[in-house]
């Protein structure tokens, strides 16, 4: 039987919610099941494929806003019972949080490994059961336009120009306060500050996928 875990997280006025099965549990320090196996991508078809895709980042990402996402986690937690209703706010940030530390894997798409596209996709689709297309190229194409940053709202996705032959090359989900969260090429899934000067050189917009009921 999995158990289910769930934290109520309040900092800066941002309420995260996790809900985390016996397969994560082992990042806080207990027993986990066997993870699922890596199923085979669809994104490349050979070794070389991945190491053409690595070598077209533009540089390492270094964040000068570090997020402490322990401290994120831990802070004011409580349980929750698995009978307690959600809001769709909630039901999104079980799911991002179900993801945090999984490494980055081109191509991968599940708790394995999984990049920055799979990871938008899998959070929407298993939070909300909307279906958002594959790449970050086609995400970016599709909802509404967000012109103004000041009008970024829990749940959308924002894109950042971060290769030399996609565009755009990463995609990521704003959880409020200047905070997203995103499968890092360095650090995996991660939450990081949109005040980063990395992210804030390579900003290219942001999409409205679904209203969020929060």
């Amino acid at each position: 039987m999995i158990f289910l875990k769930c934290f109520l997280i309040t900092t800066l006025g941002l309420f995260i919610f996790s809900c985390s099965s016996s397969s994560i549990e082992q990042r806080y320090g207990k027993d986990s099941e066997k993870k699922e196996e890596q199923s085979k991508s669809t994104r490349f078809t050979s070794d070389n494929d991945e190491r053409l895709y690595k070598n077209e980042f533009d540089e390492n990402p270094i964040e000068y806003h570090p997020v402490n996402i322990r401290k994120l986690v831990d802070e004011n937690k409580y349980k929750l019972t698995e009978s307690q209703l959600l809001t769709d706010r909630e039901k999104v940030m079980m799911e991002i949080v179900r993801y945090l530390n999984t490494p980055y894997q081109y191509g991968g798409n599940n708790n394995v490994g999984i990049d920055c596209s799979a990871f938008t996709q899998n959070v929407f689709t298993k939070s909300l059961n909307y279906k958002l297309p594959r790449t970050a190229r086609q995400q970016y194409e599709q909802g509404e336009k967000i012109l103004n940053k000041n009008s970024l709202k829990f749940g959308d996705l924002v894109f950042f120009n971060t290769t030399k032959n996609s565009f755009p090359g990463h995609v990521g989900i704003i959880i409020g306060e200047d905070l997203f969260a995103h499968a890092s090429f360095s650090k995996g899934v991660t939450v990081s500050s949109l005040q980063s000067s990395y992210f804030v050189k390579r900003y290219v917009g942001a999409r409205r996928q679904v209203r969020i009921n929060e």
